[in-house]
């Protein structure tokens, strides 16, 4: 008899394990187990990378050290819709995927271009953002005047090491020699100075020179030269928490709250308003 209910026991609770197991496979799959949606809810915090040089995107301003652009106050309203406080973390394009790979953040707001590379590595949201490039000049350059002078002989062009502008002109220059230094500021010192003729950007950045020295010029193609969407970024694998952040794209998008926060910041020109696949 003693026997018999051993075995019973032992069977019961095979079976519980069993059951134990199938329940963690399944929310696995789904991935409801580990979800970062999940940690930030219990931790009630949103911890969000920034790079805090992108004018009218994630700037830090140098005077007040506050933060202020668009992805800056959708990420405000994306944690006061989660309930929970909010925290930026310092980031940058050449940090932006050890930074989410090793979970410093729990997403990228600082609209990051879409490239194959990067898709490899990182997962990212529907887009907000597209921009060509432009490149920005000195005023008295008389070397370059339109977009087809970049490209010549004797010209140094320059781009910001890590953004997407940089494999993108590696392979269309033919003639003109690029440099890629480690900041913004150093790439701009280049063309300040005459070692570089001109450096390559995107229109949300171009505003910052144009609006913030007397030394600027845009130079913008005359046709499309390499349209290039802008989202934010997660680390890859969690389906339920990206599917969160595109439930909070697409709602902003329908009702007025992402256009109306982009005209803040004079970035109507490069919305992304409908929603749906794209091609990158």
């Amino acid at each position: 008899m003693r026997k018999a209910a051993t075995k019973c026991w032992i069977l019961c609770l095979i079976f519980i394990l069993m059951a134990v197991w199938v329940v963690f496979s399944a929310q696995a799959q789904t991935g409801h187990t580990d979800s970062r949606l999940q940690l930030i809810q219990s931790r009630h915090e949103l911890q969000v990378c920034v790079w805090p040089e992108y004018y009218s995107i994630s700037y830090r301003d140098p005077r007040t050290q506050k933060l202020g652009g668009l992805d800056i106050e959708l990420a405000r309203i994306l944690a006061a819709e989660l309930g929970v406080k909010l925290r930026f973390v310092d980031s940058s394009f050449s940090r932006l995927i050890p930074d989410l790979l090793k979970e410093r953040c729990d997403v990228a707001m600082f609209a990051v271009g879409i490239t194959p590379e990067r898709a490899e590595q990182i997962d990212f949201t529907e887009p907000h953002l597209v921009s060509d490039m432009v490149a920005i000049t000195t005023k008295n350059n008389r070397r370059i005047q339109q977009w087809d002078d970049l490209d010549q002989p004797g010209n140094v062009l320059a781009v910001a090491k890590g953004t997407w502008h940089e494999p993108v002109m590696r392979e269309r220059l033919q003639y003109a020699s690029l440099v890629a230094p480690d900041t913004p500021e150093t790439r701009e010192t280049e063309v300040l100075s005459g070692r570089a003729d001109a450096f390559i950007s995107d229109y949300p950045y171009s505003l910052r020179m144009l609006e913030t020295t007397d030394w600027a010029q845009r130079i913008e193609p005359d046709t499309t030269f390499h349209l290039t969407y802008y989202a934010w970024a997660v680390k890859p694998g969690d389906a339920v928490w990206l599917e969160r952040l595109n439930d909070f794209m697409r709602r902003i998008k329908k009702d007025g709250r992402l256009l109306q926060e982009a005209s803040k910041f004079r970035l109507e020109p490069v919305i992304v308003l409908d929603t749906g696949p794209y091609e990158h």
